[in-house]
């Protein structure tokens, strides 16, 4: 991508993970990296996340203080890792002799709505960022925090960091925005579970975000949709290599080509099923209101056809979601006359996708056809346009994700 900046100035926005500034000899490199897209003609902005274990090691802390802390002072907490970074960041690249400035996510105009640990972006501001990169500094802007309309500190959730950087192209109408991070681009499955897998050259929005939305942990779901909505093209890439990563970018004719362009896995999953479920309007309402007033995220929903005016409403999240889920709805039982409430971990998700289904026959039954002849049985399954996912037992995710990724040649071309 570099050639692409080179006879102009453009605008760029970095944005780099933990793992890319994991110790001060890694954030060096970074700010050796970022100064070099200076020089070549361009204004930059740098997103960083926290350094790699430290919002783990602020959880640990947390917990060791209390064992239910709030959510508001979790979000003061998690926000100072991210704000070590920027300021480590600003003084590398200001010891190499270029100028640098450090913001946090409320100095850069990030303003969120009020959900701590799960904050939206509701409007970015980005004067301050503009006021800087007309002064020729490099703005260093933390990721995954922003403030309310109150001045309350809020944090994104996990994965924020790559919200923040999309936000902040779109916002600042940059040309392209890099999303640097330990591994090479976007691959047809997670190389440390398939080794055969390859890099993907370029992706759909909507193939990206399914797979984000799967279980890929390349890029956090939010931000992919985000970029989608605005139409920020950005890039996956190494920071350990100059190799170029994985374009995410709008549809092409071309792209529909390829029918699967990868296989994602998510772990972790939990399935909770309401048995015997009075079947009649209203009902589905209330479940899912109630799972959606206690800030819980669900995935997939299945319901069993109605025997004797009853029928079993299952549906996925995550397993940390679990007891929560399980709180929420004990009650509610009682007051829409269900049977009860089984909960179930040691799950996970299997999906394929590839906006070539839409234009080819076939990939469910060659999935199906797969994963039988692997023994692996499915106790779930949830279609869309361009995906088909399957729960399976947890224990056979790997074996299965390699018998999806041969089943549709996405291995390596010998």
């Amino acid at each position: 991508m570099a050639a692409l900046f080179s006879e102009r100035m453009s605008l760029i926005v970095q944005k780099y993970g933990g793992t890319s500034v994991g110790d001060p000899s890694r954030i060096m490199n970074v700010a050796k990296r970022v100064i070099a897209t200076q020089e070549a003609g361009n204004q930059v902005v740098v997103v960083v996340s926290a350094m790699s274990g430290v919002t783990d090691g602020l959880i640990k802390l947390a917990r060791e203080v209390s064992s239910a802390p709030t959510e508001r002072e979790m979000d003061v907490l998690l926000a100072t890792g991210e704000q070590t970074t920027i300021a480590l960041t600003a003084m590398a690249i200001n010891a190499l002799g270029k100028k640098a400035v450090s913001l946090t996510g409320a100095q850069a105009g990030i303003i969120t709505d009020g959900v701590h640990t799960k904050a939206k972006i509701a409007n970015i501001t980005p004067k301050q960022i503009h006021g800087f990169l007309d002064e020729d500094c490099i703005v260093i802007v933390a990721g995954f925090q922003g403030q309310t309309m109150s001045g309350q500190i809020t944090t994104l959730g996990r994965g924020g960091s790559d919200l923040t950087a999309i936000a902040i192209a779109a916002a600042v109408k940059a040309d392209i925005c890099q999303i640097y991070t330990d591994v090479e681009g976007v691959f047809t499955c997670d190389p440390r579970v398939v080794p055969h897998a390859r890099k993907i050259a370029e992706i759909s929005y909507d193939e990206m975000l399914e797979m984000a939305s799967s279980g890929s942990k390349v890029m956090q779901s939010r931000s992919v949709e985000f970029a989608k909505k605005f139409k920020v093209p950005f890039e996956v890439r190494s920071s350990f290599s100059n190799n170029p990563g994985t374009i995410v970018k709008e549809e092409t004719m071309s792209m529909e080509n390829v029918v699967i362009r990868g296989v994602s896995i998510e772990r972790n999953q939990a399935k909770v099923t309401i048995t015997n479920v009075p079947d009649k309007p209203g009902i589905a309402a209330k479940i899912f209101n109630t799972i959606a007033g206690a800030n819980i995220i669900i995935d997939m929903i299945v319901q069993n056809v109605s025997v004797a005016g009853t029928t079993d409403i299952s549906f996925t999240l995550n397993k940390d979601e679990l007891p929560k889920a399980k709180a929420a709805l004990d009650s509610l039982v009682k007051e829409i006359g269900a049977q009860g409430v089984i909960a179930q971990d040691g799950i996970a998700k299997l999906s394929v996708v590839g906006i070539g289904m839409r234009s080819h026959s076939g990939v469910a039954a060659k999935l199906f056809d797969a994963l039988s002849a692997g023994g692996i049985n499915i106790q779930m399954i949830s279609t869309s346009e361009i995906k088909i996912a399957v729960v399976i037992d947890e224990a056979k995710i790997a074996d299965a994700a390699k018998l999806a990724h041969d089943a549709f040649g996405l291995g390596e071309k010998g």
